[in-house]
């Protein structure tokens, strides 16, 4: 038929409406049947591509088969395409390269996971993906609780050392002063902390009574708590630093916690009596010291008296000895006068008379110092 000798398709030769002629024929459709229009193969292959196309960059071809009707002869992948995607990746590549450090960080660069050196704040480059990097806070302070009301575990429970159990809250206050030791050395630091916190303050709640837990030692353990946990985590070369443990609270467990209360107020009316009668001892015990020491000055006071008054009369008779000696008939008379004078010092004398001599008998006796006295009473009275 001279019609139809340009294909199967009737249109003209092997040109298709609007192609270049070089396809080669497509074979004959198959007859259709009365059945549901199902689409051919090569017709959604052929809009799969022209849809790639469009995405491409392309323009659509319309109805055409093979790219054709319009429609470009390729993908439009061009240079400036190119071009866009190569800065994209430059700029993607420098924002995962360059970092920048807060005044309170410090980073940590690693080549392919190996410690490379720690940076300090400021503007830092690691060239991704082959350098890269972690960033620690290291001013800040971390809290660890232990032992909390609201926890589950039964943690703040621990064990005297004289058998009694008290429940224990506290907070261990923490921060990072090595970040490659911190990122090394511990695989899960906080949970390193609190086993070594938990485990240092159940040795030192074992080593210690309940009742100074309770009442005056909290500073004391405190202190001592931190030190413990500073020297476990300085043995682990953990780059951690202690900054301080809070003594939350120290009570005996809820079970039992009123029976300790009174137990308390026995122990307080305990001391408070025993404060009143050692005041007592004290206020009597002072008291008979007081007596004890006075009655010691007056027996040393007596005995000195005695001593010196013993070491005088020696002291006389040894020199009325050496007087003696040296004239025996004037010694003797004046111990005789002196001795008389003693003992007819404080007597009433009456003289008597020899008789037989020639004399009186009694003799008038003139009290000479009776009269003195008399006279100077007398004088003072009329002076008045």
């Amino acid at each position: 038929m001279a019609g139809n000798n340009g294909g199967p398709w009737g249109g003209g030769g092997n040109k298709g409406s609007g192609g270049n002629g070089d396809d080669p024929p497509r074979p004959p459709r198959p007859p259709r049947n009365d059945g549901p229009n199902i689409p051919e193969i090569d017709d959604l292959v052929n809009k799969g591509r022209e849809q790639l196309r469009v995405l491409m960059g392309g323009r659509g071809g319309g109805n055409g088969v093979n790219g054709q009707g319009g429609g470009s002869g390729g993908p439009g992948i061009t240079r400036g395409t190119v071009g866009l995607a190569a800065v994209a990746a430059v700029v993607a590549w420098c924002f995962a390269s360059f970092y920048t450090v807060k005044p309170d960080e410090q980073s940590v660069e690693l080549v392919l996971g190996k410690y490379l050196e720690t940076n300090g704040p400021g503007l830092n480059f690691a060239p991704w993906p082959v350098v890269t990097r972690e960033v620690f806070a290291v001013t800040t302070e971390r809290n660890i609780d232990i032992g909390t009301s609201t926890a589950v575990s039964e943690a703040g429970l621990m064990l005297t050392g004289d058998e009694n159990i008290v429940d224990i809250d506290f907070q261990v206050v923490w921060n990072i002063t090595d970040p490659r030791a911190y990122l090394f050395n511990l695989a899960d630091p906080p949970q390193t902390i609190e086993a070594v916190s938990e485990s240092a303050m159940r040795e030192i709640i074992a080593q210690s009574d309940l009742a100074p837990i309770l009442n005056r030692d909290r500073g004391a353990i405190a202190d001592r708590l931190r030190d413990d946990i500073q020297n476990t985590l300085d043995s682990y070369n953990s780059g951690v630093n202690i900054v301080r443990v809070n003594f939350n609270k120290a009570d005996p467990p809820e079970e039992v916690i009123a029976a300790f209360r009174q137990v308390q107020d026995a122990e307080q009316e305990r001391d408070r009596l025993q404060n009143v009668a050692d005041a007592y001892a004290n206020q009597v015990l002072a008291g008979a010291r007081g007596e004890a020491a006075q009655l010691l000055e007056e027996a040393e006071a007596y005995r000195a008296q005695v001593v010196n008054e013993a070491a005088g009369e020696a002291s006389r008779f040894t020199a009325v000895l050496d007087e003696y000696s040296k004239a025996p008939a004037v010694t003797r008379k004046r111990i005789y006068l002196e001795t008389m004078e003693q003992v007819l010092g404080g007597v009433d004398i009456i003289l008597l008379d020899d008789n037989a001599g020639g004399g009186q008998g009694v003799v008038p006796y003139l009290p000479l110092n009776e009269l003195r006295g008399n006279t100077r009473n007398t004088t003072a009275g009329g002076s008045n």
